[in-house]
């Protein structure tokens, strides 16, 4: 599962009926591309669309992003069309499938037997292919840390606009708190849901998109709030969308130098030669193997963005 642990601070859906949108997508920089064949194509194109994601993703010109197509689910007549085609054809060329709805494991195990079967069936390594699941409903809630737990799966997907829908909550603007809750959050019981279940199984959390696309100052703040409960990404749609995002769920540049900083020291100062000490101070702050792990997630964050480090690396003292 080589691609499980790579970047998703932006993930770009792109409607698969449209072969001009696919080819401008080869050339953004979204950490994942996903080519839509749910909810962004009508039914009488479906069948269409389909055999136009399988091209584009087989295409070249991309630059090196996660490439993924969201199928149907499976309560659609178009599911295992969409597997067969897109895997027959592309499938040496496809990181993730995206599988929308998913409310009960069984939804997982099934997509897990059929890309199997089309793993073999056209010599593809079994089990690269990852799976994305979406949580759009309260039924997924309730069942999402055994989803979290299916083959394959790489990353729980917040489908916000069905799960307000679900939950019958009173407002038409997704990703903005319903009028009349003035207290906390509504979301957050959600997003901590989903979240917890993907850290319990070492998956990533994802929330999703921010439909007024032009409207980018919004979405820095909404996206800021998921960033900072500690979800790895979120979808886009639009190109500035993208920019802000891959900023948004990156470190802060002096967040993350300081996080390699407390790495160096706390290495050094547990060794022998550093007295082999477990808790010490770095400057006017105390570190411990507490502050080693959390340090670790910054730092590995910063490392898979491509950060550079820019402050000063730590200096063991002069004996």
């Amino acid at each position: 599962m080589e691609n499980r642990y790579r970047p998703r601070r932006t993930c770009l859906s792109v409607p698969g009926s449209s072969p001009k949108m696919i080819e401008k997508a080869k050339g953004l920089t979204a950490d994942q591309v996903f080519l839509d064949l749910e909810d962004s194509v009508a039914p009488d194109a479906k069948a269409q669309a389909r055999t136009q994601v399988a091209a584009g993703l087989a295409e070249g010109g991309w630059a090196g992003q996660l490439r993924g197509v969201r199928v149907n689910d499976w309560t659609t007549p178009w599911t295992h069309a969409d597997v067969i085609e897109v895997v027959a054809s592309a499938g040496a060329h496809l990181d993730i499938v995206v599988l929308p709805k998913v409310t009960d494991v069984a939804h997982v195990q099934a997509l897990d037997l059929l890309l199997t079967q089309l793993e073999i069936t056209h010599g593809l390594p079994v089990g690269r292919i990852g799976i994305e699941a979406q949580i759009e409903n309260a039924q997924g809630l309730t069942n999402v840390d055994a989803i979290a737990g299916g083959p394959r799966v790489q990353a729980l997907v917040l489908g916000p606009a069905d799960m307000m829908a679900s939950l019958n909550i009173r407002t038409l603007v997704v990703g903005e708190q319903p009028e009349g809750y003035d207290v906390g959050d509504a979301y957050h019981h959600v997003f901590m849901r989903i979240l917890v279940a993907a850290r319990a199984r070492g998956i990533n959390a994802i929330d999703g998109p921010f439909l007024k696309v032009r409207d980018v100052e919004t979405f820095r703040r909404v996206a800021s709030r998921a960033a900072a409960l500690g979800f790895d990404g979120k979808w886009v749609l639009h190109p500035d969308q993208i920019v802000a995002g891959n900023e948004i769920f990156s470190p802060r540049q002096a967040d993350y130098d300081h996080a390699e900083l407390i790495l160096e020291a706390y290495e050094w100062h547990t060794s022998r030669g550093g007295g082999g000490r477990g808790a010490v101070m770095l400057g006017d702050e105390m570190i411990d193997e507490a502050s080693r792990k959390m340090a670790l997630v910054i730092a590995g964050k910063g490392r898979a963005a491509g950060m550079d480090r820019t402050g000063d690396g730590f200096e063991p003292p002069s004996q």
